[in-house]
């Protein structure tokens, strides 16, 4: 089995880290917060005190951060460490100029795969999430299958380009809800009437999303993706939606908690 090092430990990293104990992979793991991993310590992982120390004697390096200036935080330290027939397995959403920048960073003989993923904190825990692949990733195959089924996306920075391309939809998505809703609001209908009429329309998995109780993914988080999308295309209405978000994590309540906070805030927003 190979050994692995996981570095970010939050909502995603640590299930998908149990998930490699699970498969009985030797696991190191590091997180900013030292405490996040003692759960995972208690099932059998060693805890490093820095990224340096967790990557030394790793054959796989993953990364599961919370965004671009993250990763190359980490970078600072893990590059000097890496040799020769390492992977980094690289599964933060940071869309693929980084992915790129980080690939031009490293030794030669080390690969870098992207590998974002599609699905939230239950398909996480479940094994479940959806794996975009980008790059040669033949020789992790079976690392990358422990956390869900892999699409191969196509050269290095595809499989983060995607994860941008899909993010935007979703983001946007629950979004185009919130401002359905809010028109809902301001017509009189009733609250349960106007979500099952768009539930069953061709927003439904928007509506279900919008909603959610049991997944996490923050509005901060949602801000960074859009900022990345629309920094890489000409997107009016993503414009538009990144307002909301930023809208919605300006508010301390709010700017941590998963996006279907972000619905309420947006259905009440008056600027």
């Amino acid at each position: 089995m190979k050994k692995i090092a996981f570095l970010g430990l939050g909502h995603m990293g640590a299930p998908m880290a149990r998930q490699l104990l699970t498969a009985g992979h030797p696991l190191t793991v590091w997180n900013r917060t030292a405490e996040k991993a003692e759960p995972l310590v208690d099932a059998g992982a060693v805890l490093a005190t820095g990224p340096a120390e967790a990557v030394r004697d790793a054959d796989v390096v993953i990364t599961m951060l919370a965004g671009p200036d993250a990763v190359r935080a980490v970078a600072d330290a893990v590059v000097p460490e890496l040799r020769a027939g390492m992977y980094w397995v690289e599964m933060s959403t940071v869309g693929p100029d980084v992915v790129r920048e980080l690939g031009a960073r490293l030794p030669d003989g080390v690969t870098l795969v992207d590998a974002p993923v599609m699905g939230s904190t239950d398909k996480a825990a479940s094994g479940e999430l959806g794996i975009l692949a980008g790059g040669d990733a033949d020789g992790i195959a079976q690392v990358l299958a422990c956390f869900g089924p892999v699409t191969r996306t196509g050269p290095l920075g595809s499989g983060a380009a995607l994860k941008l391309v899909v993010n935007t939809a979703v983001i946007g998505g629950v979004a185009l809800v919130a401002e359905a809703m809010k028109l809902a609001d301001a017509l009189g209908l009733d609250e349960e009437t106007a979500r099952g009429a768009l539930a069953k329309g061709p927003l439904g998995g928007a509506v279900g999303r919008a909603f959610a109780t049991d997944v996490h993914f923050g509005s901060d988080l949602a801000v960074k993706d859009v900022a990345l999308a629309t920094a890489s295309a000409q997107l009016p209405a993503m414009e538009a939606v990144l307002a909301h978000y930023e809208a919605a994590a300006a508010d301390p309540d709010v700017v941590h908690e998963d996006i279907a906070r972000a619905v309420a805030h947006i259905r009440r927003r008056t600027t």
